[in-house]
């Protein structure tokens, strides 16, 4: 899953790809990569960011990413775009417009309206864990078990989700690295991914470029920034794979690519040594 940011302030990259022709043309380029999902944002969930109540209008987020999804499908029919949004009203206009999966970082909880669209659209879901809204995760209290927090979690939303109409075999979990965990936290989190396998459900991996990656890059007591974490990325991906999740969201899609295929071989002989 490559991601494809269309905002002014993303923390990744700082709105390189805010223009909707730089935009389309960095979509086009990670599908000829080897994307086989591109994940289309409107709005920053950096720290600080990101609520209902001080993030960015349903009009202006559609308005970002809608002329975006519209090129890139007339140029690829077949590509498959997520639409990365907790409001209904852009989940809605996002699917009618093509777009195949709504990746909600909310997992249906910051907009009440969000589980009866999916329900009535019948597209992928994605729901991702996080601890609070983005202006509380830098104060979240630490937690003794992080990936059975996760889990547990996880298991209530998206059970609650099913229960309210959306189908089961539609629904995908993302462990939300970075979303209100404290820095050393993501680690037992990444090691513990495979916990979550108990959920019987599909799993999604999104490391890329994170603080978590940047703070163990540090040099001289400086986090590394974003521009400088692709390795700790692959490494970080590389460890989801091998932990069996089934899709991982990427920022640099061919070097990630690369990197996959050699986790792939690895987990084939782990199941048949004697291959």
């Amino acid at each position: 899953m490559g991601i494809l940011n269309v905002t002014p302030d993303s923390f990744s990259d700082g709105g390189k790809y805010f223009a909707r022709e730089r935009a389309v043309e960095h979509g086009l380029q990670m599908i000829a990569e080897g994307a086989d999902i591109l994940d289309l944002g409107g709005e920053s969930t950096r720290p600080g960011v990101g609520t209902q109540e001080r993030g960015v209008p349903e009009e202006e987020e559609l308005k970002r990413i809608m002329p975006v999804l519209e090129d890139i499908l007339r140029e690829k029919p077949d590509a498959i775009i997520s639409a990365d949004t907790y409001k209904a009203g852009v989940a809605r206009a996002a699917v009618r417009a093509g777009a195949e999966i709504v990746n909600d970082v909310s997992a249906l909880r910051w907009d009440g309206k969000m589980a009866e669209a999916l329900t009535e659209l019948q597209c992928g879901v994605i729901l991702m864990h996080t601890r609070g809204r983005p202006d509380e995760w830098r104060n979240q209290p630490a937690s003794s078990d992080i990936a059975a927090e996760v889990k547990s979690e996880l298991k209530i939303w998206s059970e609650d989700g099913i229960k309210q109409g959306i189908q089961r075999d539609r629904v995908l979990l993302d462990a939300g690295f970075g979303f209100g965990k404290i820095f050393g936290q993501n680690y037992p989190l990444l090691a513990g991914l495979h916990r979550l396998h108990d959920l019987g459900l599909p799993l999604l991996s999104g490391t890329s470029r994170k603080s978590f990656i940047g703070r163990a890059l540090a040099r001289e007591g400086k986090d590394a920034p974003p521009s400088e974490r692709l390795y700790g990325s692959l490494a970080a991906m590389t460890a989801s794979i091998l932990q069996g999740v089934h899709i991982v969201r990427v920022h640099e899609v061919k070097p990630a690519v690369e990197a996959a295929k050699v986790a792939d071989e690895v987990l084939k002989a782990m199941i048949d040594p004697g291959r």
